[in-house]
């Protein structure tokens, strides 16, 4: 029988929307070059006051990828350590902001989320401290990978058990507390899975900061069942405008990158064969016909020829 192998790629789009705040506390980085063996997406959401939230983030993203890209320039290393690969990432932004907090005191207090996603054909690993979700939406359900390092969790417990309205949890003050940043400290909790998602046509990434929750995960994961026969750049377009329609008050920045997992079908050269027995002798016979006439138009070509005669016969 014929084995059908997947050609993973990847249609890769990212946005940023300033929200209602003059001040932009996301980062993110994406590189996804078409035909890589590897491709990175790293989102960061600072915090410690408008220019330290920044600044941390954008150390984060930039200290994060540069460190993958060093790491994977070795594909079959990058490929059997990449868990390893994307701790020590993080650890090496954490490192650059600790050492930023000790030369400027203004940045003290100053720290982020991090989201580090490293694709590999039909293999992704991440890496994720704080609050930032990286969301899969596969098979019309949308899913969160990733731990939420907030006090939210625990805040969804006690609606679930009664001991707090629904209303009353969803906008709680202390909801968006962290309990894991990188911020030059001990990082307290790391969402590091050692076994990578297997990857899947027609899957959809999505890596965002939290401002994106802003949409209910219903309203998200409907929005992704009506959109994700779109590409990429036009679902991320039109996601923004959903959290901005909503016209929220307190509305964050919202920076997110949508990828989706495109698998077109081919056979694979090493299993070549028939699709099905009856199929078998008609492309056996097509082939041969074609061979035969190749040959017989290039037998033409060369066959001498004689003079043609006064009556215009070609022969």
């Amino acid at each position: 029988m014929t084995r059908f192998c997947p050609d993973i790629r990847f249609d890769v789009a990212s946005a940023v929307s300033q929200g209602r705040r003059d001040n932009q506390e996301d980062a993110l980085l994406v590189d996804a070059p078409i035909g890589a063996d590897v491709g990175f997406a790293v989102l960061a959401d600072g915090m410690g006051g408008h220019a330290a939230g920044e600044f941390a983030s954008k150390i984060a993203v930039t200290e994060v990828l540069s460190e993958l890209k060093f790491r994977s320039t070795n594909v079959a290393s990058f490929r059997r350590q990449a868990p390893a690969a994307l701790r020590a990432a993080a650890l090496s932004a954490n490192a650059c902001i600790a050492r930023q907090v000790r030369e400027h005191a203004g940045m003290r207090g100053m720290g982020t989320t991090l989201v580090a996603l490293a694709l590999m054909r039909d293999r992704a690993f991440w890496v994720s401290v704080g609050d930032s979700p990286l969301y899969l939406f596969r098979a019309g359900q949308l899913t969160r990978l990733n731990e939420v390092h907030s006090l939210a969790p625990q805040i969804d417990l006690m609606v679930r058990t009664g001991q707090m309205t629904e209303a009353a949890g969803r906008w709680h003050p202390d909801r968006d507390c962290l309990t894991s940043v990188v911020g030059g400290g001990n990082i307290e909790r790391m969402d590091l899975p050692t076994t990578p998602l297997q990857l899947t046509d027609g899957d959809i990434l999505l890596v965002a900061s939290d401002g994106i929750e802003t949409l209910t995960r219903r309203q998200l994961q409907s929005f992704l069942r009506s959109h994700a026969h779109m590409d990429s750049a036009e679902i991320a377009h039109r996601l923004l405008l959903a959290v901005e329609s909503l016209d929220d008050p307190e509305q964050d920045n919202v920076a997110l990158s949508v990828i989706r997992v495109l698998a077109p079908r081919h056979m694979c050269l090493a299993d070549a064969g028939p699709r099905n027995a009856a199929a078998a002798p008609v492309e056996a016979r097509s082939l041969e016909l074609m061979v035969a006439r190749w040959f017989q138009r290039l037998g033409a070509l060369f066959r001498p020829r004689r003079l043609s005669s006064a009556r215009g016969d070609p022969r």
